[in-house]
């Protein structure tokens, strides 16, 4: 049987590469995101060219629904080999000062809750079955604070922090957790920050050549292929002309 990959946040950007890189790769996926619609396009489009794909439409900061539509797998889809927890955003760049709650909300409760819950509710089966894998998809951000970014900057720190607490926690088995820290990405994550202004979302990418989605699922793909006797903890990718989250020489 084909490994299982379960991907949250799967309908754009770094998780619709990771489906795509997987499924390439010969995995089963299982795809999972608040667009339905969406969901299914992918869904066709990776089935027509020989991969086997499940859809699961819920929001991860809704405790409830995630557990209901993990519980809702068929008995040949709930042996999870590997699951990458991708679901994340940032809102807003304004002074912590002036933030707004909601944008705080929205953070926290899917950049760390929802995390939390997926990693509670499917590691489980990965111990007892003792095989598995965690990708956290972090942050160059969760190394240090920028200005106007606190709060998305805090989320992606606990990221790191759960992330290793995981991974001291699964020492005894044979499960591997890995937090992936991309840098400058070129995918909706700017324009969703910016409440769609195109052209202040476009200037974040102008002078240099970002990463794509495909760079960060290249490297999610080379950890989970790893010998069983290698874990790669953590990785930090950035564009060439990019020295932290906030220094990059701009052409």
């Amino acid at each position: 049987m084909k490994e299982i990959v379960f991907i949250t946040g799967a309908t754009s950007g770094i998780g619709l590469a990771c489906a795509r890189k997987f499924a390439q790769a010969g995995y089963r996926l299982i795809l999972t995101g608040r667009n339905g619609i969406r969901l299914e396009e992918i869904k066709t489009e990776l089935t027509a060219q020989g991969s086997e794909a499940l859809t699961l439409c819920f929001d991860v900061r809704d405790r409830q629904a995630t557990e209901e539509a993990v519980a809702s797998l068929p008995a040949e889809w709930n042996e999870i080999d590997v699951l990458i927890n991708n679901a994340g955003l940032a809102l807003g760049l304004e002074p912590e000062y002036e933030g707004r709650f909601d944008d705080w909300e929205a953070m926290i409760d899917t950049n760390i809750k929802g995390l939390l819950w997926m990693t509670r509710i499917i590691v489980p089966g990965m111990v007892a079955r003792q095989r598995g894998h965690i990708i956290n998809i972090g942050s160059v951000a969760g190394d240090a604070a920028y200005a106007g970014g606190g709060v998305y900057c805090a989320t992606k720190a606990a990221v790191k922090a759960l992330s290793d607490g995981l991974r001291i926690d699964l020492a005894p088995t044979p499960i591997r957790v890995t937090n992936l820290k991309p840098g400058l990405v070129e995918t909706n994550f700017s324009r969703i920050r910016f409440r769609g202004d195109e052209e202040r979302a476009a200037r974040v990418y102008q002078g240099v050549k970002p990463l794509t989605g495909d760079d960060i699922a290249d490297v999610a793909l080379y950890a989970a292929q790893a010998p069983a006797h290698v874990q790669i903890a953590e990785v930090l990718i950035l564009a060439t002309h990019q020295a932290n989250a906030t220094l990059i020489a701009r052409q």
